[in-house]
């Protein structure tokens, strides 16, 4: 029997055998993304019931005004979630073989999905509420994500996250957390939430200016021990009367994801981190006045 080999093969019947491996890969991928995505859908919301709903009471589903609280940092910290979310739901769809649209729509919306779910189990919940200052937060996240994705075809305007150590949080540290890994999720005095925009993506593409380089917009509050209000004592020991007011910053920023090495593990690795507000000089607009930060974490 003669030996065909991949020479005398037809040109034709190359690309037939090519697109034919090309559809069993990309069908692989979306059966192992449909089961894996279940599986982490369920087991997060599983793990989210009993660590945080299942020991408190329940009730009828209902909704709370919790706008003013945290100057709505917490507000923030839902839209930068949700974009993100969105961006891993995206990535997800096109490494799955979905077009631009298509991961941009249904990828996009998965963290305003996501964290509906988390509202509706709120909304059940006696000692909570679901919130919709909550929910258009979570909804302009995705927003963000998607119009730029179908505009663009990229992010040329990433939402970051940076995070400082606070004095505040030693008068209430049931609510503002203990360690430094409670701190940098409940102490909202030490985060700030930026819009960081890539500039040499609104160029013409002749430009020289340096690709990584952004300019980033930063949001952030201070003076807050308590939600609504500071209280004047917590386990009946004073505590100071901190005036709570809002930070505006301005500050260049390094967009990670815009690097590239000849590692394509250190590439990814740039990638994973890129939600980071790289420590850079910064100016703080505030009710106290304008200060230059060195470097402003």
């Amino acid at each position: 029997m003669p030996v065909i080999t991949s020479a005398q093969i037809p040109a034709d019947q190359h690309s037939n055998q090519d697109t034919t491996k090309s559809i069993s890969i990309l069908k692989a991928r979306r059966n192992g993304l449909l089961i894996g995505g279940g599986l982490a859908y369920a087991g997060s919301m599983t793990g989210l019931y009993h660590l945080w709903y299942k020991n408190h009471p329940q009730s009828s589903f209902h909704f709370i005004n919790d706008n003013h609280e945290w100057l709505q940092m917490d507000k923030a910290g839902h839209a930068t979630s949700s974009y993100y979310i969105g961006l891993l739901g995206n990535e997800a769809l096109l490494w799955a073989g979905a077009n631009n649209n298509n991961a941009a729509w249904y990828g996009g919306s998965l963290g305003f999905a996501y964290l509906t779910v988390i509202e509706i189990l709120d909304g059940f919940s006696a000692g909570w509420g679901a919130s919709s200052g909550d929910l258009i937060a979570n909804g302009l996240g995705s927003a963000a994500f998607i119009s730029q994705q179908l505009i663009w075809q990229e992010q040329r305007m990433l939402m970051k996250w940076s995070f400082h150590m606070t004095g505040y949080a030693k008068y209430r540290p049931d609510l503002l957390g203990r360690s430094f890994a409670e701190r940098a999720i409940k102490d909202y005095n030490g985060q700030t939430i930026w819009l960081s925009a890539n500039i040499s993506s609104f160029l013409k593409n002749e430009s020289r200016f340096p690709g990584w380089l952004n300019i980033a917009f930063g949001y952030g509050a201070e003076g807050m021990t308590g939600a609504n209000s500071n209280p004047a004592f917590h386990n009946e020991e004073p505590v100071p009367g901190f005036d709570r007011y809002r930070q505006f910053y301005i500050s260049p920023d390094i967009d990670l994801t815009r690097i590239r090495t000849k590692s394509a593990l250190l590439n990814k690795t740039l990638k994973t981190f890129g939600f980071l507000k790289i420590p850079l000089p910064a100016l703080e607009f505030s009710s106290k006045g304008t200060k230059f930060h060195l470097f402003y974490f």
